[in-house]
């Protein structure tokens, strides 16, 4: 008498086997786009920030300047002191600079106020694109980001100072003395002594 055949287990299984591998291969390319775009987009947001402080720091090289023709010739020099904003003919120029050494081109740049600062919103797009993936369309899309950068005053000074004598300025600590009657442009700390240029939040 022939023993009956057992059931070959193993063809059973293959077909969730493929099922399985399939799931994993999808979910490994997903992972592969998703990435692929975050890391687009955190280029696009450095090549932002970057241009953004770029244009805020040639901004306030440019108060700097104003301020150094303002002291002893201008009743009003004190108002550069709480970051009147410049006429910032470079900060254009100096945020499509880093811009380009961050492989981003510049799509607008625009002077603005946050909580009551000067500073520059700046919006970028990057120079290369996602990548071809399962995705259609993501060989030709470009990530882009928005940053603000702001100019904010560091020192502070007696509200009746006059502007005419001698005036003591606080900045985070540091004393600095400006004697409109005897002013040289030397007598002015480095621009980060009165100056900070950061992110705006």
């Amino acid at each position: 008498m022939t023993a009956p055949r057992r059931l070959d287990d193993r063809g059973q299984t293959l077909p969730i086997y493929i099922w399985l591998t399939g799931i994993l291969l999808f979910a490994a390319v997903a992972f592969f786009v998703f990435a692929q775009a975050a890391s687009a987009r955190n280029g696009a947001q450095s090549a932002a920030d970057a241009a953004a402080l770029a244009a805020a720091q040639d901004s306030r090289d440019e108060l700097m300047t104003d301020l150094q023709d303002a002291v002893g010739h201008e009743d009003d020099w004190l108002d550069w002191l709480d970051g009147k904003p410049p006429a910032n003919a470079g900060a254009d120029a100096a945020a499509r600079r880093l811009a380009g050494e961050n492989d981003a081109t510049v799509l607008g740049v625009q002077q603005v106020m946050r909580n009551g600062y000067p500073g520059f919103q700046v919006d970028v797009q990057t120079n290369y694109t996602v990548g071809k993936s399962i995705i259609p369309g993501t060989e030709s899309k470009h990530a882009k980001a928005q940053a603000i950068a702001v100019i904010e005053p560091r020192c502070t000074f007696a509200q009746d100072a006059d502007p005419k004598k001698l005036v003591q300025l606080d900045c985070d600590g540091q004393v600095v003395d400006i004697d409109p009657e005897d002013f040289h442009s030397d007598d002015l700390p480095d621009a980060s002594v009165l100056f900070s240029v950061h992110l705006a939040e």
